[in-house]
């Protein structure tokens, strides 16, 4: 089960325990948790080196998150054990999408290149909802942000691990760095050439 893990996709985050009897909040890493958190679902969890299957025993929703109890989970210290663990399906399990729309685990680590070939980056996570999707996009002068829209996106190959943007005027520079650092580091250098200045100034008093 250990070469599956990276083929299989995120449903969802442990966030905390819930309790003294061992539940769990999760934090949904799908637009689907009401069919996805049922009773008697089996999932997988990565503790160390092991990946290992959990089932759901119980499960409510409490502000649109998950509150589920897990077999063998029963007290705090268990459940402990288990805040941050990334919850897990095989990907055959996943519900199909309608036409134009795809999972998460499909668009992370596929190429992102413009429409004439040039190279932009590499999709490090998305981010939004299902309406609103933006690819965070890992490129050689940061992160950019670019919408998962059909005029922006105009072809996304998952199998190719390859997607084509028509990006608009500025969006691949909107997040670039500052080439004089950031707003903190402006301040401290500018604290410095003062303090400069005035050791400079003050033999010239004496």
């Amino acid at each position: 089960m250990h070469a599956d893990w990276e083929e299989m996709a995120l449903v969802g985050r442990i966030a905390r325990p819930h309790g003294i009897r061992g539940q769990l909040i999760v934090n949904p890493e799908t637009d689907f948790p009401e069919a996805r958190f049922t009773p008697d679902a089996v999932m997988f969890v990565r503790r160390g080196a092991a990946v290992e299957p959990v089932t759901i025993a119980t499960v409510r929703f409490h502000l649109e998150r998950p509150v589920i109890g897990l077999q063998g989970v029963e007290d705090m210290n268990t459940a402990l054990t288990y805040v941050g663990a990334e919850l897990r399906v095989p990907a055959d399990q996943l519900l199909p999408l309608p036409d134009g729309a795809f999972y998460h685990h499909q668009l992370v680590g596929c190429a992102v290149v413009t429409r004439d070939g040039a190279a932009v980056g590499t999709v490090r996570r998305l981010e939004g909802t299902m309406e609103t999707s933006r690819l965070v996009v890992d490129t050689s002068d940061g992160d950019v942000l670019v919408p998962l829209a059909v005029d922006i996106c105009v072809s996304i190959e998952p199998a190719a691990r390859r997607i084509v943007i028509d990006p608009p005027e500025g969006l691949l520079t909107l997040n670039a760095p500052d080439p004089r650092g950031s707003r903190a580091e402006r301040r401290e250098a500018s604290r410095r050439r003062i303090a400069e200045g005035r050791r400079a100034r003050r033999p010239q008093g004496a």
